[in-house]
């Protein structure tokens, strides 16, 4: 009797374990050092207390920028935390991107950020449109234009979820099957006035 209890705790203890290896899972992908597993334009992107900072307070920028990682991924779930410095900001994180080669751009999609497209789902390059997005107003409450924001990023088969400082600003699911389901994470700054983006805590969970 007492060794069946014994096995049986045993095999409790091993599905415990298990289950807490899944976090193994987890990628983090930026270090807070360096750009290493990264890769883009780097005359665009400096690091900075443990940031990846995009663009530059002192000059126009001409160019939307892209700093891209080199390994892609199909479903995950991606958490990061930023922050945009400047009089009209404009930036986003891609995922299931290409860059385009022998060009600055790249192709995919994108949880934009600043001006009237905060918590929107974008096409980068492709549909060149926003796909679906948040009440301006109600997301708007939520923003801090002074300080840190975090975007969680889903995307499932064809669902793509995004959620701002907690709040979710998209449920889309694609119905174009042609569509690829994988491809790159990247950091832009969009072209125009001096700004700055900053990224850091860059984690993705692989589902």
């Amino acid at each position: 009797m007492k060794s069946s209890i014994i096995l049986g705790s045993l095999s409790l203890l091993l599905v415990l374990i298990s289950g807490c290896s899944q976090s193994g899972s987890d990628v983090i992908l930026f270090d807070g050092k360096t750009f290493n597993g990264w890769e883009g334009p780097m005359e665009s992107f400096r690091i900075e207390n443990g940031s990846i900072v995009a663009g530059t307070l002192k000059a126009d920028i001409p160019k939307n920028q892209f700093l891209s990682t080199k390994q892609a991924f199909g479903d995950f779930e991606l958490r990061l935390k930023f922050k945009m410095i400047g009089e009209k900001v404009n930036a986003g994180v891609q995922f299931r991107t290409k860059r385009i080669p022998d060009h600055h751009e790249v192709i995919g999609y994108q949880a934009d950020m600043g001006g009237k497209y905060w918590g929107a789902l974008y096409d980068e390059s492709r549909r060149r449109k926003v796909l679906l997005g948040p009440d301006l107003e109600e997301v708007m409450k939520v923003v801090n234009h002074q300080d840190w924001n975090e975007y969680v990023i889903r995307a499932e088969g064809a669902r793509i979820q995004l959620w701002l400082n907690g709040m979710k600003t998209v449920d889309f699911t694609e119905v174009d099957d042609t569509i690829e389901r994988s491809g790159v994470v990247a950091l832009q700054v969009h072209s125009g006035g001096p700004m700055e983006a900053w990224y850091k805590d860059i984690v993705l969970k692989e589902l």
